[in-house]
């Protein structure tokens, strides 16, 4: 296993900016920064306030349901192979309603068959971000008509986060538990 990059922040030795961050995002709905990206993002507490704020909306507050919320994730770890954002999320994913042969065929970097009209309209148009850094007219229409303009956004909103999440994750090489099932390269 290779060793995380970023060594664990002590509160003792943050600097005041940094543990009021801290205190923030702990008492926030995630109740903790100890786990996670917000070890490295620590380093600089105006990115790590300012993301966090993001991905507090994205994740709790957003106008689409968690379970398409959690299915945009799920790509996002995907695309990235990111151990850690896969780890903590295939479980919300399907604790909110994701059915485990979706979250086995994303694993498995495959198009998952028999996907609900609402999950398949948001695998497509995330898989296409993902992919490209667009989508196409199709996909945008199918969002914007199911979800609304608002919808469009979220989900954009959704994929850029947890794509930054990813980046944060895989350059600090936080780990996942020695009993998690690591995600696969595709």
């Amino acid at each position: 296993m290779t060793p995380e990059r970023f060594a664990p922040l002590d509160e003792r030795t943050m600097t005041t900016e940094q543990r009021r961050v801290a205190q923030r995002i702990s008492s926030g709905p995630r109740g903790t920064w100890r786990i996670g990206p917000f070890n490295a993002l620590l380093r600089s507490p105006e990115i790590a306030d300012r993301l966090q704020q993001v991905g507090a909306y994205v994740r709790f507050e957003s106008s689409l349901e968690p379970r398409l919320t959690e299915l945009a994730v799920l790509l996002c770890a995907r695309r990235w192979t990111a151990q850690f954002e896969w780890y903590a999320h295939r479980s919300l994913a399907l604790a909110a309603g994701l059915r485990p042969e979706i979250v086995d065929a994303i694993a498995e970097g495959r198009r998952p068959a028999d996907l609900h009209e609402d999950e398949a309209v948001i695998y497509e148009f995330a898989w296409q971000l993902l992919q490209a850094g667009e989508v196409d007219d199709a996909s945008f229409e199918k969002v914007k008509e199911r979800f609304g303009e608002a919808g469009v956004v979220d989900l954009i909103a959704t994929v850029g986060y947890y794509t930054t999440i990813s980046f944060v994750l895989n350059v600090g090489r936080v780990s996942i538990p020695d009993d998690a099932e690591p995600l696969r390269s595709a």
